[in-house]
């Protein structure tokens, strides 16, 4: 075969395919005629390698073919447009999902903090058996709120420490007692802290310094813990599908949640830095944690009701986690 010849005759017929493939919309003709095109130049491609080898002939006609099969396979969006599904549709429908069960753990985290306070302060000697009197005075007194010292690096350090409970609740969160133990082990701790503060007579002083930074911190740390159980029960109990495939769909749509919960946690982070011991009024304090804890609630609750109606899930799309099941017919 002549490779040149063969150039000359079918010249036309790519150059229309390369159009095809360049053209930013397409009718239901075109699109046919893109399919047809595309098959028949991979046929004079086959025939080319088959005949001559490696040739520039072939390497002009692969670039073609390779951006006509781009075009009806598809391809990946652009950064941008990526961030922009992420957080108005992914995020918030995965958030959605796990609302009820976000609320249940909150409701069970305060009452194991009242319980375990109550249990401490109705007892002086279990008070007294959390230290000498001296140490959990000057605790209550002074060590707690020079804690929440205003410094840029500690706002660095609470995030990332925050972040990475909340990373090991959704990715540990399979195992199904992870989550339940970090959760219990913060509350018996926060109860230990609230005892101590109320035999103190400092209550008032723990619950103004935790309120601003403490509403959406505690929050996300729900929401992770929430998202990590949900993983668990995909396992535990897959309904009609299988196991692993419950497991995979679960997993990739509660990952989400993990990345999300990082800029929550920044978020909360930056309160607790710069604002909870910061000199302004405690209104001002608590104000703006509660306004940060409404936007949170107002995305998971609001955007992410208006995304599952609209048929998001949370999981990824199909071209991003790949075709799960191929099915001939």
């Amino acid at each position: 075969m002549d490779a040149d010849a063969l150039t000359d005759a079918r010249r036309p017929e790519w150059e229309r395919l390369d159009a095809l493939s360049r053209k930013r919309d397409l009718s239901g003709a075109e699109v046919d005629e893109l399919i047809m095109r595309y098959r028949a130049a991979s046929a004079d491609l086959a025939e080319l390698k088959t005949s001559v080898g490696d040739s520039p002939q072939g390497a002009y006609l692969s670039t073609i073919l390779a951006a006509a099969r781009l075009r009806f396979t598809g391809a990946s969006d652009n950064f941008l447009a990526q961030a922009a599904r992420f957080f108005t549709l992914q995020l918030p429908a995965a958030l959605y999902r796990i609302r009820w069960t976000t609320a249940v753990i909150a409701v069970a985290f305060v009452l194991t903090i009242v319980l375990t306070a109550a249990w401490i302060a109705s007892d002086p000697s279990r008070i007294a058996a959390l230290g000498e009197p001296e140490v959990l005075k000057k605790y209550a007194e002074e060590d707690f709120v020079n804690y929440y010292e205003p410094m840029a690096s500690f706002a660095g350090v609470v995030w990332f420490n925050n972040a990475w409970i909340a990373m090991q609740c959704v990715l540990f969160g399979v195992t199904g007692l992870w989550p339940l133990w970090m959760l219990m082990q913060n509350a018996v701790g926060l109860g230990v802290s609230t005892a101590v503060m109320s035999a103190y007579g400092q209550l008032d002083t723990m619950i103004l310094h935790i309120l601003p930074h403490g509403m959406l911190e505690l929050t996300a740390i729900f929401v992770a813990a929430a998202a990590g159980l949900h993983v668990f029960w995909a396992w535990a109990v897959p309904g009609r599908r299988t196991r692993g495939e419950a497991l995979a769909a679960e997993g990739r749509a509660l990952a989400t949640v993990a990345i999300g919960l990082v800029f929550v946690l920044l978020l909360s982070g930056l309160v607790e830095g710069f604002v909870t011991g910061s000199a302004l009024p405690w209104p001002v304090k608590i104000g703006i944690g509660a306004a940060a804890l409404a936007v949170f609630l107002g995305y998971m609750l609001i955007i992410g009701r208006r995304a599952v109606r609209g048929g998001e899930s949370g999981d990824l799309i199909e071209y991003e986690a790949g075709t799960p099941t191929l099915t001939a017919g």
